[in-house]
Parts: structure tokens; C-alpha cells; sequence
């Protein structure tokens, strides 16, 4: 296989057309120079340099070589400046999921924060839940994803994630302005153990998390409603056609005609964490990534 350094040092003897300017060129001595080009012609069998006291003149194959060496340095030395960039988080893609709370309340934080430190790495972001999300990180097909799990965890999660948690995030009842107990304050779950219930659907991991709420409080819920949207959602309750649970980050866009009424030490609660898959490494993009989302939770947590 050829060598790249004696390549480099051939074509530098081509250029400069004596042994003496490339050894100077290149910082080396002539002896050095004169090695390197005799291991190359050993390499490839062919006279590469007709050699005389005053230049060095390329012989056909010579000529062959130099052409072919153009070109491999050339391709070496893009794939060294691509490396470089993507080493330094100055190219690449990547590519980030969220839910659709953490889209609403982590995205645009994560988004503003990466291109301002990033803006050469192209980033590209879709609305997923957790275990389909959690499905695409261990076939590869993202580099991060928010999701979010109960405490305890259920472990619909991967076990090859490796989760770092960005807060935690309690749900509260969500009824109508004109509900019996809109005036109340903090509430017992079973006081809604009569009410219509609207649940999410039961490919969102919220819709397990509300039954689960619901039965240790000690009542089965009527669910007359599945929806995965938030805002569809709030529209229902506030005309009066249900109640829900839902987190506190979802409600970041709140309908006017709803009340949101906390539960207090019984209510539900999730956690929120950027999962990547544990045996990829993990890119300069990445653990930007993964510092801009912290301080994006930290915000929103304290908000």
C-alpha cells in the first residue's frame, strides 16, 4: 500500500525539482528526502526520479504517480478538514426528538442555543413520543432524544439508553371553569372518580400514567375521550365535556376556560430526561446538546 508521507514527499520533489528545496521545504535533510524516494520506488517497482547533480526529473511513471498522488493528498486532506469540523461540532447533522410538551417548552430554547453555538451543524428535529423515540436511538436513526418515564420508571424505555434527567415534571388535574370544585384549590384525585374523563391515546405513554393515577386512587375512570393533542384537549374541557391530567409542562399555553388544580403530595409524577444510546459515542454535538437542553430545564423549571 502506498504511503501517504511518501507521497507527500514526492510530490514535494516534483514541485520544487531538486532534492535540496524539498528537503528545505519540508524541514528535512536530503538523505531523509532521498530514502523516502527510494522506499517509494521500492514500494510501486517502477524509477520514479531521473536524478543528476542539478534537478530531479520525473520519469513516465513518475508522471503516472504524481497525478494519482494529487489526487489521494487532495481527498486525504478534505477528509481531514470534514473530520476536524465534525470533531469540533463545526459540520455534521444531527438529529433530536422531542414529545410534544418538551417541543413546546425545551425545542425552541435547544434550538436558538445549538445554532448560535453551532451554526454550521445542520440540525434537524421531529415531534416523537418516548418509546417510538426510543426504538429510532437504538436503530441509529437519531442522536438524541427528550422523553420522559413515571417515577417509578415503568421501563417502556430501552435498556440501552443512557438517560440524563432534566427535571421533573408533576401532573395536576385539569377541569372546567364552572366544574364543582373549580373553587377549591388542591383536590383529591377520587373526588373525580364521577366525572367523564378525556385520556390521551395509548400510544402516548401519558394515557398508562393517567389509568395508573386514576386506580390508586381507587376508581376506574370513564374515558369518553382519546386525544393526543394538548390543545384539542383543553378545548374539550373547557366546553365542559371532561377532565384530565395533565403535566405541568404541557400547560405552558393555558385555555382560559380551564382550571388547573393541584393534587398535592398524591399526583403523579414524570421525568424528563435527554436519552442517547449508551454504546454510541458520544459527539462534540452531542454533549453541546446535552448542556443546552440542561440549562433549557433549568429555565423552565424555575418558571
Amino acid at each position: 500500500m502506498l504511503s501517504p508521507k511518501r507521497l507527500a514527499v514526492f510530490r514535494e520533489l516534483a514541485e520544487r525539482g531538486s532534492f535540496t528545496a524539498a528537503a528545505e521545504a519540508l524541514s528535512y535533510t536530503q538523505s531523509a528526502i532521498s530514502q523516502q524516494i527510494s522506499t517509494l520506488e521500492r514500494e510501486t517497482g517502477a524509477i520514479l526520479i531521473e536524478r543528476d547533480r542539478k534537478r530531479a526529473r520525473l520519469t513516465e511513471a513518475g508522471e503516472i504517480l504524481l497525478g494519482h498522488a494529487d489526487a489521494i493528498l487532495g481527498r486525504i486532506e478534505h477528509a481531514e478538514r470534514d473530520l476536524s469540523g465534525y470533531l469540533q461540532a463545526r459540520s455534521g447533522r444531527f438529529r433530536l426528538a422531542a414529545f410534544e410538551s418538551a417541543g413546546a417548552a425545551l425545542v425552541p430554547i435547544a434550538v436558538a442555543g445549538f445554532h448560535a453555538r453551532h451554526p454550521d451543524v445542520e440540525l434537524n428535529v421531529v415531534q416523537m413520543e418516548p418509546v417510538e423515540a426510543s426504538t429510532r436511538l437504538e436503530n441509529r436513526q437519531l442522536d438524541l432524544a427528550i422523553v420522559y418515564d413515571l417515577q417509578p420508571a415503568t421501563g417502556a424505555l430501552g435498556e440501552e439508553l443512557e438517560l440524563t434527567r432534566l427535571l421533573h415534571d408533576r401532573y395536576t388535574a385539569v377541569i372546567p371553569r364552572e366544574h364543582r370544585l373549580a373553587g377549591k384549590g388542591v383536590i383529591e384525585l377520587s373526588e373525580l372518580a364521577d366525572d367523564v374523563w378525556i385520556n390521551t391515546t395509548e400510544r402516548d405513554l401519558c394515557h398508562e400514567i393517567i389509568l395508573s393515577a386514576c386506580r390508586a386512587a381507587g376508581f376506574e375512570p370513564q374515558v369518553a375521550f382519546e386525544v393526543d393533542e394538548i390543545a384539542t384537549s383543553q378545548a374539550l374541557i373547557a366546553g365542559g365535556s371532561g377532565v384530565t391530567l395533565l403535566p405541568s409542562l404541557a400547560l405552558g399555553r393555558r385555555h382560559r376556560d380551564v382550571v388547573v388544580a393541584p393534587l398535592g403530595d398524591a399526583a403523579p409524577v414524570r421525568s424528563i430526561y435527554a436519552a442517547r444510546l449508551s454504546t454510541r459515542y458520544a459527539t462534540p454535538a452531542c454533549e453541546a446538546m446535552l448542556s443546552i437542553l440542561g440549562d433549557g430545564a433549568r429555565l423552565a423549571d424555575s418558571g
